[in-house]
């Protein structure tokens, strides 16, 4: 009986620390706040976004066969319909290369268009696709590689006519996965509990089992090929650039959080934002060794769960219920009271 006193003496202990040290933040305050919140006609789940080749025309995609068009950069979005089966479709990912852009989506969801989304056409997919499009990305005239959520990866050169398998056997069911710039794939198992990678020229994905006793949250890929990850508990951790196989020192951004990371993004090779549970924001501008907040956002009521650079000076961060954060490249040069 003692002994069951002393273990619940223990819990409530740790939890007294735990609430004393909320709130408490001893992260420092970026000096200017360069993100904006955009009014999105739409409270659906948004999912992702893309430009054409002129950077004031892109997409917004997302669930309940979400479309959103802009013609100012991302300042202001338009509705579109499109003519799909089932209305509650999730249009999961969207990817331009000039004016040809592709939507990928569930339950088994393709759309293509080659003049800069003007007008869409269905392509049928294969009853025994391995899973539902949840990633594709345009690669040139013609050509775009699609990923399932299972891990199958197919291409097309044809404009989605005929598909090809780069890969032999699925990975299984996964929580998120990424493609690099020259190809490369890593994808997170749906528990979080081990990762896989695959290359270009590969027959099969590489496992590998998460490096400590925290599930994965998410992973990506640096301009440079360098991997990171966020796991359970506010850890990121990068790999060690001249050693992939080894992982460098884990970084606490913000000790004793409460909530957690769920998305990275480089802006500039050193500049790097993190996004999280309650609006939470943090920057880096040293590669992740030490790191501000970005107090200004924490007033966003929203999980802040995908982060987009598509250059230095235009970037978006995507949080659920609609809602959409813009960044403002010239705020740096503005007063604190003019920033916020």
């Amino acid at each position: 009986m003692r002994s069951i006193v002393n273990r619940w003496q223990g819990i409530f202990a740790a939890l007294i620390v735990v609430l004393a040290c909320i709130g408490c933040s001893k992260v420092p305050s970026v000096t200017y706040n360069p993100w904006q919140v955009v009014n999105v006609p739409t409270d659906a789940k948004l999912l992702d976004i893309a430009f054409t080749d002129n950077p004031k025309h892109g997409y917004l995609v997302g669930g309940n066969a979400t479309l959103l068009e802009t013609n100012d950069g991302g300042n202001t979005w338009q509705p579109l319909k499109l003519a799909v089966e089932d209305p509650k479709s999730r249009f999961d990912s969207v990817s331009f290369a000039g004016k040809e852009g592709w939507i990928a989506g569930e339950p088994s969801l393709l759309l293509h268009t080659t003049d800069a989304g003007k007008s869409w056409s269905s392509l049928p997919l294969n009853e025994k696709l391995p899973g539902s499009p949840i990633l594709i990305t345009a690669l040139g005239e013609n050509t775009a590689e699609m990923a399932t959520d299972v891990g199958a990866i197919y291409k097309t050169i044809d404009g989605g006519q005929n598909w090809k398998a780069q890969v032999e056997a699925a990975v299984g069911v996964v929580r998120n996965l990424e493609r690099s710039s020259d190809g490369k794939y890593i994808a997170v198992s749906a528990k979080g509990s081990f990762y896989s990678v695959w290359k270009p020229g590969q027959n099969a994905w590489e496992p590998h089992n998460r490096n400590s006793s925290r599930r994965l949250e998410n992973m990506g890929f640096a301009d440079n090929g360098q991997l990171w990850l966020l796991a359970r508990g506010g850890q990121v951790q990068f790999n060690d650039p001249a050693k992939p196989d080894e992982w460098l020192e884990v970084e606490y951004p913000e000790l004793a959080t409460s909530w957690g990371l769920l998305d990275l993004a480089y802006r500039t090779p050193d500049e790097i934002w993190v996004g999280g549970g309650s609006g939470n924001l943090l920057r880096s501008a040293d590669g992740g060794q030490t790191w501000e907040k970005d107090r200004e956002v924490e007033g966003v009521a929203a999980n802040l769960y995908k982060i987009v650079f598509f250059n230095p000076d235009q970037g978006f961060i995507i949080g659920d219920r609609g809602v959409l954060l813009k960044y403002n490249p010239e705020a740096e040069t503005a007063s604190p009271s003019e920033a916020t």
